[in-house]
Formats: structure tokens, C-alpha cells, sequence
């Protein structure tokens, strides 16, 4: 039997979209017992996005929820309901961590603000991710993911300097908060095993955003330079680029940063002659020589299959990698050794694949142990297993919609 890494760890996930249910997953796939909270009248958002099984648009043939909610229970529950607060309180009082993405004060205003939980189990941890954090002059700007893209500044710096701005593909914040999430729950359940006290966990999604672009800013405060869009080429490296190849639409990535590389790459082409010509013999002279550069590397890579040009260039040293379509990622001979999919069998949308944890934990692997829940679909099962519920009260509670 698999030893679970958070066996005895329960999570109430109030939380919708993708940074907090994927925050809650990581937990889940390592063995957390997580209750995904939401209702008939305000279903998770990500059921109603594409893309749909068979072109139904039901809430449980979607096929986007489920790569971020597996493992998890669905509960139903309608949090406009005096009694449906009641049942959030008893889901506290039996939980560790508590997750919601709701703009500030909306937890408060439903009487589950961290304050309040405290007083119903003192060591509660709760951590709140929003667009911009807790408090600051736009704390309450309402947003998603592809919002914060353009805040945090990345298509300042992505696509070519004389087109149009290209965005990042998705909300491109949304997966990298998590992370950040997943470490602070983590250091919070370290600092209440030593001192038994909960805590209040403000995750910006706006500022983890900011983490990844470190380097433009460093330049900024250093130099005074705004980053500018580079398309595929960088300051520090040529040949650098995407490169054609054999087939269609077929393509390699390749990134040359220094002379040891630049005479590898002439080797795997079976251009040595090129190693010493006067106009690539440095990386200041390739820079200078781009075009003409590119244009000879694509005349190479065009001839051959995007695998072939790769094996070739990494047997002498040179960095690169096959620009791969969907298809290819679940052909891939790495990501099959290491479990990357778990093909799970969900009880709408039958079996498919769902990526699974990228880091590895020898003694407490992750695992695929049950679907992403259909809205509401363990209601019951949470009433009555974890918060001891009898039939009569169940029944009487269902029948005021208080799981509505």
C-alpha cells in the first residue's frame, strides 16, 4: 500500500478557476483529503469553458475541470443559505487548511472570514489568492488570469519589435501562483506542528506574476532600460532561434551562447569551414550577422527531420530541443518513463489523460486515486462520513436546498 505524503491533512477548497483548485490538487494527489465547494448557482467556472465531450455543453461533459479537481470530493452548497454557512462552519471545525480565490471581503461578508474562523478551530490555516492581494488600492479590481499578463508585463517583452504585441498563450499567471501557494500552506503546516498556531496566507497572483520577470526589471533599475520584444533572438546568444524543418509545420529550437557551441553546431551541419569565417568567428560578429546566420542554419534544418537535427546538435553540445505539438507530448519517450499522464476514468467523460505532479517523492508518490468529482457528486458522502450527519438531517437540509 502507498504511504500518502498529507493523509491526515483536510482541505476545504472554496476556491474556483485554476490557482486555487491546482493548489488544492497538489495536495490531493499526495494523499490530502480536499472537498471542492460549489453549487447549481455558482458552478465552478471552468465547467462552462471549452472544451466540451461530443459538443455538450452540459457542466459535466466539460473537459477543462477535471485536469485541475481529480482526486478531489464535489460538494455541493449554497452559501445563500443561512444553513449552508452553518454546514461551511462544521466543514471548518473538521478541516486544517481552507482555500478561496473570492475577492476581498466576500468571505467576511459570508461570516467565514479568517477572524471568525479562528474562533471555530484556533489553529485554522487559510490562504486567500485574489488578482492583487488582500489590501492596496486595487485589491478589489474583479479579473482573471489573462489580465494580470499584461499587468505583470510580459508581452512588453514576447513577439517581434515590429508587429503587435503577442500575448503569452492562457492565462499564463495561473500557473505560476500556484507554486507559490503549494510552499506556503506547506510553511504554515511546518510552523503550527512547532507552535500550534494557524495562520492567514495572502497570495498576490499579480506579484508571483512578477517573479518571473526579475530580469527586465533588474535591467531597469540597473541600466534604465525598458526590455523591448527581441522576437526569438537574444542579446546573449546566436544562432538563437526557431527553426524549420522537414515536414509541415515541424520545427527546432536552437540557442548558441558561446564559441565551444558555435563550432559544435558547424560541426553537426558539416560546415567547419564556418567555425572561423570572419563574420560568425565571435558572438559579437554572429549578432552582427544574424540574418545571414539564421538564414544558413534554416537551409540545414529544413532538409531534415526536427528529431534528426536535435539528436545531431546535443551529440556535439549544442542546446536545442524539437518544438513539439500536442500529439508528440504523449508520444514522448521521457514523459511515458515518468508517469507525466494519468489516464483517469471519469464517470462522464470515460478515461483520459490528466497530467500529474511533475516532482517525485520516493517514499510518498503521488497518485491517481479517484476522478474529478460531477457538480455535487459527493454531497452525501461528505455529510455523512465526515461531518456525521444523520439521514433525517441530510434529507431535511436537501429539501430546503441548503445543497442546492
Amino acid at each position: 500500500m502507498v504511504e500518502r505524503l498529507f493523509e491526515d491533512l483536510k482541505i476545504i477548497d472554496f476556491s474556483w478557476v485554476l490557482v486555487g483548485p491546482l493548489i488544492a490538487k497538489y495536495f490531493a494527489d499526495f494523499g490530502a483529503k480536499v472537498i471542492h465547494i460549489e453549487s447549481n448557482t455558482r458552478p465552478d467556472t471552468l465547467r462552462t469553458s471549452l472544451p466540451f465531450k461530443d459538443e455538450i455543453q452540459d457542466l459535466d461533459f466539460n473537459g477543462y475541470f477535471p485536469l485541475y479537481n481529480s482526486n478531489k470530493y464535489g460538494m455541493a452548497l449554497n452559501l445563500q443559505h443561512k444553513k449552508g454557512i452553518e454546514i461551511a462552519r462544521r466543514l471548518v471545525a473538521w478541516s486544517d487548511v481552507i482555500i478561496e480565490s473570492f475577492r476581498p471581503g466576500v468571505m467576511e461578508r459570508l461570516g467565514l472570514g479568517f477572524e471568525e474562523l479562528r474562533k471555530i478551530k484556533p489553529d485554522i490555516i487559510m490562504l486567500s489568492t485574489t488578482m492583487q492581494g488582500q489590501n492596496g488600492p486595487n485589491a478589489f479590481q474583479p479579473g482573471f488570469g489573462n489580465q494580470l499578463v499584461g499587468l505583470v508585463g510580459f508581452p512588453s517583452v514576447t513577439g517581434w519589435p515590429d508587429r503587435d504585441i503577442v500575448q503569452p498563450y492562457g492565462a499564463y499567471t495561473d500557473c505560476i501562483a500556484p507554486y507559490f501557494g503549494v510552499a506556503a500552506i506547506v510553511g504554515a503546516l511546518l510552523y503550527r506542528n512547532r507552535t500550534g498556531k494557524g495562520q492567514h496566507l495572502d497570495l498576490s497572483q499579480y506579484e508571483a506574476g512578477v517573479q518571473f520577470i526579475s530580469v527586465p526589471l533588474l535591467d531597469w533599475m540597473i541600466n534604465g532600460r525598458n526590455a523591448v520584444r527581441e522576437g526569438n533572438s537574444s542579446r546573449c546568444g546566436a544562432p538563437h532561434g526557431v527553426y524549420q524543418c522537414l515536414g509541415e509545420d515541424r520545427w527546432c529550437a536552437i540557442a548558441v551562447f558561446n564559441d565551444e557551441e558555435w563550432k559544435g553546431l558547424c560541426r553537426a551541419m558539416g560546415k567547419e569551414d564556418l567555425i572561423y569565417d570572419r563574420r560568425f568567428i565571435t558572438l559579437f560578429s554572429r549578432k552582427r550577422n544574424e540574418v545571414e546566420l539564421n538564414r544558413l542554419v534554416e537551409e540545414w534544418t529544413q532538409k531534415l527531420d526536427a528529431r534528426e537535427v536535435v539528436s545531431k546538435l546535443q551529440a556535439f553540445g549544442v542546446p536545442s530541443g524539437v518544438v513539439n505539438n500536442n500529439s508528440d507530448l504523449f508520444d514522448d519517450p521521457q514523459l511515458k518513463e515518468r508517469q507525466c499522464f494519468w489516464m483517469i476514468d471519469h464517470p462522464v467523460l470515460g478515461p483520459f489523460p490528466h497530467p500529474s505532479p511533475s516532482f517525485k517523492l520516493s517514499k510518498t508518490p503521488s497518485e491517481p486515486r479517484m476522478p474529478a468529482p460531477c457538480l455535487g457528486q459527493h454531497t452525501e458522502f461528505v455529510c455523512k462520513e465526515f461531518l456525521k450527519m444523520s439521514d433525517e438531517e441530510f434529507k431535511q437540509l436537501f429539501d430546503e436546498e441548503v445543497f442546492k
